[in-house]
């Protein structure tokens, strides 16, 4: 037997991916329906400790409340008032819905059925590539990418790489994002560790939409509130904030950090490049502040309507465009 394995199996009347590392005792899982990461499973204490607040059972995989562990894509976040312009031509994602029911949030494959493209085991590690079809033209957004997202699973922890392809005859607006969240023990994360490497904070409206322009940027010195550069605990804080001007460590990796003091059980979220979005799950369907999401994101919410990100959204006919992210676990 390889050090990992990894397997198709039923679970809950869903199609799920198990990824394993026999050594080192990790589990992690996978639905198709959404790519959703359902659970990862690390020894803590001689015991094995879900690090993943993720849906707990085939209702919840369909229901997605929260959209926990959500892939995002061609966008994450929100539109504001589901309108934006791509090459001077207005697009509407919800046309005839009244202004009150406009939402538009976190792309088009939540609920999508991917299918497994490659999966593999051995000494290194598990992985699995899911890939799907379904971003296709539709109201609002007259494009097509195909979307490969791969996990793996190694003695480093998890790591997730997003392929976006345009596979479409015109330049189409897209960026990724993932929607984890965390639970490092029973008790509220008030007392967590929180570290984001960020110099400056998103200002958004009070429908989380950033503001237009240069107000959408704050020195992290103007807000001390909200300034987790150095490790200190969430408290009594409500977040719901993305981060931005990340500094990465020496290896190129940006890491945001989460620890639990009285076990000593701490994660990194690490990501390459774009935002990074923090959520104390003060507004969520079940179990209210038991997590934290961590959100590593290429843009920050509302991209396709900003000047200011019309580069990076920007995939050329023909052009792929990779996201790699991922969690790094320091258990005692």
């Amino acid at each position: 037997m390889t050090r990992h394995a990894a397997e198709q199996v039923r679970w809950e009347g869903q199609d799920i991916v198990v990824l394993t590392d026999h050594a080192g005792g990790r589990r992690l899982r996978i639905a198709g329906h959404g790519a959703a990461l359902l659970s990862f499973e690390v020894p803590v204490a001689g015991a094995m400790h879900d690090l993943a607040d993720g849906y707990r059972d085939g209702a919840e995989v369909l229901g997605r409340p929260s959209s926990r562990f959500a892939i995002m894509a061609p966008f994450a976040g929100r539109i504001g008032d589901a309108r934006y312009a791509f090459d001077g031509r207005p697009q509407d994602l919800q046309p005839g819905v009244p202004g009150a029911e406009r939402a538009s949030r976190h792309g088009f494959v939540r609920g999508v059925d991917f299918d497994v493209a490659a999966l593999s085991a051995d000494e290194y590690g598990a992985g699995v590539t899911l890939v799907t079809t379904a971003i296709r033209p539709q109201p609002g957004y007259p494009h097509a990418i195909d979307l490969a997202v791969t996990f793996t699973l190694d003695v480093d922890g998890v790591t997730l790489e997003a392929a976006m392809r345009n596979v479409g005859d015109s330049p189409a607006p897209c960026f990724f994002g993932w929607h984890p969240y965390f639970r490092l023990a029973a008790s509220t994360p008030d007392g967590w560790q929180l570290q984001i490497p960020a110099r400056t904070l998103i200002r958004t409206d009070a429908n989380l939409i950033p503001l237009a322009g240069s107000a959408a940027y704050v020195a992290l010195d103007d807000a001390p509130s909200l300034d987790f550069r150095q490790s200190q605990p969430v408290g009594d804080r409500v977040i719901d904030q993305g981060y931005t001007d990340l500094t990465a460590d020496a290896d190129g990796r940006i890491r945001t950090r989460l620890r639990e003091p009285s076990s000593g059980l701490a994660i990194a979220v690490w990501q390459e490049r774009g935002v990074m979005h923090a959520f104390t799950a003060d507004t969520v369907s079940r179990d209210v502040r038991r997590a934290i999401a961590l959100e590593p994101m290429e843009c920050m919410a509302d991209a396709f309507n900003r000047p200011d990100c019309a580069a990076a959204v920007r995939l050329l006919p023909g052009a792929e465009r990779r996201f790699r992210c991922g969690v790094e676990v320091d258990a005692p």
